[in-house]
């Protein structure tokens, strides 16, 4: 019964982030198809940060009318429309109407709207589930969740998607003073992947169907079904660290299960940390969040393909799906190697942003990059894409304990923090990349670049 239960945690925390994950890594066989070509990162970096409005007003119900809102039914609501999203996005991604006198993928973003609103308002819903379950459910449910970001990363190397060739194209024929003759041209050509986005996007929702039939059977498992599992898996554990449910006297604050067992096995460990931080080393805490949020979820995803598509679309999807795959190693790391040295953590995040910088270079020197025609510039962009995300990855989930065992009140301002930097990071790029254009898109074939 104890595996049962932590099988069915993890097939449900996939479902938290798994549609968006997917979209990202997804992008560079889209981004060929779908008339925004190159800009269309920064539309889904804006659309994601709309999105927040469903955690905003389930936030929002919890406070103005508390007990009103049924968690439940919340979470079989937003699954749900995640398995219609996914369905709807295998058939009509490729939809095009004219707004403002040019073709625009409403369909994709209305959809991918919807897909952002299902993840976002999981962050809100997911977790408050998961604390009525023994403490080491909740272990097991985060492991589901970065494996959201694992899993489409592997189908999507698996898809291959991306492969591009030049060929030769006979254009028409030309007269001149010496005779007629025939123009020969470059052409980029898209080799078809291993399967097509259809077949991607529907995995997409047979996942979230998943999420969706685990969270109904651990709704229908009864109550001494996750006791049994408990003290058959870790007796020891039943009787030593007693979870809110058992005794609610251990949760005045609110607090969920997983914290309190922080709590505890801390008590029994040497203190790493002092939690009784300067105003000083709170402001730089702070910033971190802000800053490493900022370049994460906005500034620097909204010029991946300007940053890697001059190197040809392999470059393009290996940095997405690496990337993808990178996201929850990092998480796994910081797990198993933690270290909560603020000079530690902010000589990393130097070396997050150099590694973004010289993303970010790139996407400036498009569509005639460093090392643009060498193998050695597609090593290297390609890697600092996964350094940069794994560097920023780990900051995040430390900062993240750092102001967890502080107070709760911390971890909510580190929440605000977090989507502060997001949005002010997507807001920003998205009138630099669709308005000004100060990136300049290019043909992998026919952009002529100097050596």
């Amino acid at each position: 019964m104890a595996l049962l239960v932590h099988l069915l945690a993890a097939a449900f925390g996939m479902g938290s982030w798994m549609a968006v994950n997917g979209l990202w890594v997804e992008l560079p066989l889209i981004v060929n198809t779908l008339p925004e070509g190159w800009d269309l990162p920064s539309y889904l970096t804006v659309i994601i940060q709309l999105a927040n409005v469903g955690p905003l007003l389930v936030t929002l119900m919890h406070k103005l009318r508390p007990g009103y809102l049924r968690e439940a039914a919340v979470i079989y609501a937003i699954l749900a429309i995640g398995v219609l999203a996914c369905v709807l996005l295998a058939f009509f991604w490729r939809v095009t109407t004219v707004v403002g006198g040019a073709p625009h993928s409403t369909a994709f973003f209305i959809i991918t709207f919807f897909l952002s609103l299902v993840d976002c308002t999981s962050s809100v819903t997911f977790l408050p589930f998961m604390s009525g379950l023994p403490a080491k459910y909740i272990t097991t449910y985060f492991i589901g969740e970065g494996l959201s970001g694992f899993v489409p990363g592997l189908v999507a190397l698996a898809q291959g998607v991306g492969m591009a060739s030049c060929v030769n194209t006979t254009g028409n024929a030309t007269q001149n003073l010496t005779g007629g003759g025939e123009e020969w041209t470059l052409q980029t050509q898209y080799l078809p992947p291993n399967f097509s986005p259809e077949v991607f996007f529907s995995f997409l929702a047979a996942m979230m169907c998943v999420s969706l039939a685990a969270f109904i059977a651990l709704k229908r498992l009864p109550r001494v079904s996750f006791d049994l599992a408990a003290d058959t898996l870790v007796p020891e554990l039943s009787a030593s660290a007693p979870t809110g449910l058992d005794n609610p006297g251990l949760e005045p604050d609110g607090g969920s299960p997983l914290q309190h067992q922080t709590k505890e096995k801390n008590r029994n460990q040497p203190v790493v940390a002092n939690s009784n931080f300067s105003v000083y080393e709170l402001g730089f805490i702070y910033f971190l969040v802000v800053w490493v949020n900022m370049a994460a979820n906005g500034l620097l995803p909204s010029v991946q393909t300007y940053s890697c598509m001059p190197y040809g679309n392999l470059a393009y999807h290996l940095s997405a799906a690496l990337s993808s795959v990178a996201n929850p190693v990092a998480c796994i790391v910081a797990m198993f190697f933690p270290n909560r040295s603020l000079l530690f953590l902010g000589v990393l995040g130097v070396l997050g942003t150099a590694f973004g910088s010289y993303n970010m270079a790139m996407a400036a020197l498009s569509p005639c990059p460093l090392l643009q025609s060498s193998p050695v510039g597609l090593a290297i962009i390609v890697l600092s894409w996964v350094f940069f995300t794994g560097a920023f990855c780990y900051v995040k989930v430390m900062v993240g304990v750092i102001l967890r065992d502080k107070s709760h009140s911390a971890l909510v301002w580190c929440g605000a923090a977090s989507q502060l930097g997001s949005l002010v990071g997507s807001v920003t790029m998205f009138p630099l990349v669709n308005t000004y254009k100060l990136f300049k898109s290019g043909d992998f074939c026919n952009t002529k670049c100097p050596l």
